[in-house]
């Protein structure tokens, strides 16, 4: 643990007014991480016509058909609503059976079968079909021979070990396409034609592929949507996504004059995402028909002409020929080749590779928190700080959301009101993380806001004790304040630092209480990172965070 030390910062005084967020907080159950009914107002809403609405919770993949699902909505004079949520998070709130929706939409059938141990689900169909794929720089590619010929994992690991290929990646236990990737990842490396097993997971050899695998990741993130703004904002040679957001990637890096992605299918780890639409049922009947009319609509010719021409292929696997110059083939697509999905190992299986993958398959993480303990966080605003902090601290609340970390994690708690407190440490996923939170929940509250003392703190910290070593581990800053700061220190300092340190570490800002949106999205645009919404419900922010790294 390192020494205290004090950073003298600007003392003005500051508003004691405080909003309280919220009045209750989620318990931390296995089977339900987040959102567990739907909003007033969804995502997305189509919500001006008289009668019934048909409350969708969805994968955030679907945001791309809004424009076909409200033509319908408008068309025949129906209420829909959709709510985005990763489709892992679709199946702890089926485990739950506590759902107060009409219909789910995840990215892959897998989850709706592990999910609905309560029988909810009827009329489930598929929608349509989207391989997880690697998109490469076109001229990577070809440097590393991917070009026109069939691609296996094992080639991808052998470009990996000798330091020819990175690339950024979703979460597997946060997104679907993260999870489906690495599913097929352990598939190949287990060389299992009926799906891998436990006794595969837990071989040496095996571990040691998947582990040098995920030594490629060099950005995660909880989001298959984000992760294509965060490839469009940056320059990554390759990522793991969708077929559909590949192509939409290449879109507008044509569109930006920059070279695109060449898509590479491993011939033997390749999962694909049926996208499956499934009723609730609540015994409604008008709901029940809502819901099957606008599933027939899908399912129709129009409307499947319509998904391909998002980048989608047809529920059937097929692209009819008016879209197929949406499937570029000079981006390595080859629409009449036939391509076959993995066999997924049983439910135990992937719940085992899942805790396996946080716990010791991928990357370290490398977490700095910049926690704001100024005057106005006393009372309500400190005791909902110290909860969430303690949802993803303590060992056991962190697995039950699959945010557990390996022992190689390193966990840093900065603290700063008038003052910056030097980083408390913890390393690992057990004890020493138990310690940290105890630091965070007796830690005195009382001062200004040196908010940007406290970030470049957090950032001198990492570049200084763990610059050597930032390649192997996943770094983020995660920072909460609730007010103006009012420090010496500003963005422009924060901005000049940031660039002298030449590092590619995030730094993802939870807004609380008063904080200025404007301030924080600085920061994130700044070091590519984003901003969660923690007026609301802070836990839920934290957790979904920390499955940024």
């Amino acid at each position: 643990m390192l020494a205290f030390k004090k950073i003298s910062a600007k003392k003005l005084s500051k508003s004691l007014r405080f909003f309280l967020l919220i009045s209750c907080f989620l318990s931390i159950l296995v089977a339900c991480q987040e959102k567990n009914e739907p909003t007033a107002q969804g995502d997305f809403n189509v919500t001006e016509y008289s009668g019934e609405t048909l409350r969708i919770v969805a994968g955030s993949e679907n945001k791309e058909l809004e424009p076909i699902i409200k033509a319908y909505a408008n068309k025949n004079k129906v209420n829909i609503t959709m709510d985005y949520l990763g489709s892992l998070d679709i199946m702890r709130l089926l485990q739950s059976g506590e759902l107060d929706y009409d219909a789910v939409w995840p990215a892959s059938s897998i989850w709706l079968n592990m999910g609905d141990q309560h029988h909810l689900l009827k009329h489930t169909a598929t929608t349509s079909i989207t391989p997880v794929v690697f998109g490469i720089k076109q001229s990577l590619a070809e440097e590393l021979g991917f070009v026109d010929k069939d691609v296996y994992i094992a080639d991808i690991i052998e470009a990996i070990k000798a330091d020819k290929l990175n690339f950024a990646m979703t979460s597997a236990t946060q997104s679907n396409s993260g999870a489906s990737a690495y599913l097929g990842f352990l598939t190949a490396i287990a060389k299992s034609q009926g799906g891998f097993t436990l006794e595969d997971l837990n071989d040496e050899a095996n571990q040691s592929q998947i582990k040098d695998l995920l030594s490629g990741v060099n950005r995660s993130s909880g989001s298959s949507n984000w992760l294509v703004d965060l490839f469009l904002q940056a320059d990554y040679d390759a990522m793991v996504n969708y077929e559909t957001l590949i192509i939409q990637t290449n879109q507008e890096l044509l569109k930006q004059k920059r070279e695109p992605l060449y898509i590479v299918y491993p011939v033997d780890g390749l999962a694909l995402s049926d996208s499956p639409l499934a009723y609730v049922d609540h015994n409604q009947d008008k709901i029940e028909d809502m819901f099957l009319d606008f599933q027939e609509y899908l399912l129709s010719e129009e409307a499947q002409l319509q998904i391909e021409a998002t980048g989608k292929r047809s529920r059937t696997g097929s692209v009819a020929e008016k879209n197929r110059s949406v499937f570029n083939k000079d981006w390595g697509i080859d629409v009449d080749k036939q391509i076959s999905s993995i066999r997924w190992p049983s439910a135990e299986v992937i719940q085992e590779a899942l805790n396996l993958y946080q716990t010791q398959f991928k990357k370290p993480a490398l977490t700095a928190y910049v926690l704001d303990y100024s005057g106005s966080m006393e009372g309500e605003g400190n005791k909902q700080m110290t909860e969430a902090m303690a949802q993803v601290l303590l060992p056991e609340n962190a697995k039950a959301n699959l945010l557990q970390g390996t022992q190689q994690d390193i966990s840093l708690v900065i603290p700063f009101s008038d003052m910056v407190d030097a980083a408390t440490v913890a390393k690992g996923n057990g004890q020493e993380l138990v310690d940290l939170n105890q630091y965070v929940q007796d830690y005195v509250v009382g001062g200004d806001t040196a908010m940007y003392e406290g970030i470049i703190a957090a950032l001198d910290t990492m570049v200084s004790d763990y610059g050597q070593d930032l390649e192997d581990y996943s770094p983020a800053i995660v920072i909460l304040t609730d007010g103006q700061p009012n420090g010496a220190k500003t963005f422009k300092d924060l901005s000049q630092r940031y660039q002298q340190a030449q590092v590619d570490i995030p730094m993802f800002s939870i807004l609380f209480g008063e904080a200025e949106e404007g301030k924080m999205k600085e920061i994130a645009d700044l070091t590519k990172a984003r901003v969660f919404d923690g007026r609301k419900d802070l836990i839920n922010a934290f957790k979904q965070v920390k499955g940024y790294n």
